[in-house]
């Protein structure tokens, strides 16, 4: 048995090793985003569709979109030294970075904020009922 018929797959075992559920395959595949083989009716995951796999869970878990994700594994097809995909990744990390950095202020005004509402609605509270 060759190194290639080693890799292969059931959708079974691709998803206990990804942890995620047989489900989320099929979902990717029918966005076009994995191509498993088939044999008849069962699916067979090589090596290179496993790494795409994770390529594209690690997208999902950075918060990108799944069409940033295809185009960044469709760059990654298309330039063999990666050159354009590389560009591409730094420029939707930084544009991720900022939204996030964005997001990160937002949450830290609402935090105060919070804070501050709570402590006047417990500093009422303590007046009303002459808790010191």
């Amino acid at each position: 048995m060759g190194d290639s018929e080693e890799e292969l797959r059931g959708i079974q075992e691709v998803a206990d090793f990804l942890g995620i559920t047989p489900r989320t395959l099929r979902f990717y595949e029918d966005r076009g985003l994995i191509e498993p083989r088939r044999i008849g009716t069962v699916r067979i995951y090589t090596k290179r569709e496993t790494g795409r796999m994770q390529l594209i869970l690690r997208g999902k878990r950075l918060g990108f979109s799944l069409r940033d994700i295809q185009e960044f594994l469709d760059l990654y097809e298309a330039d063999p030294q990666h050159v354009e995909q590389m560009k591409a990744l730094a420029d939707r990390c930084h544009q991720r970075v900022a939204d996030l950095e964005a997001q990160f202020v937002a949450l830290e005004q609402t935090l105060i904020e919070l804070k501050s509402i709570e402590k006047q609605a417990l500093d009422r509270i303590k007046g009303t009922t002459g808790e010191r």
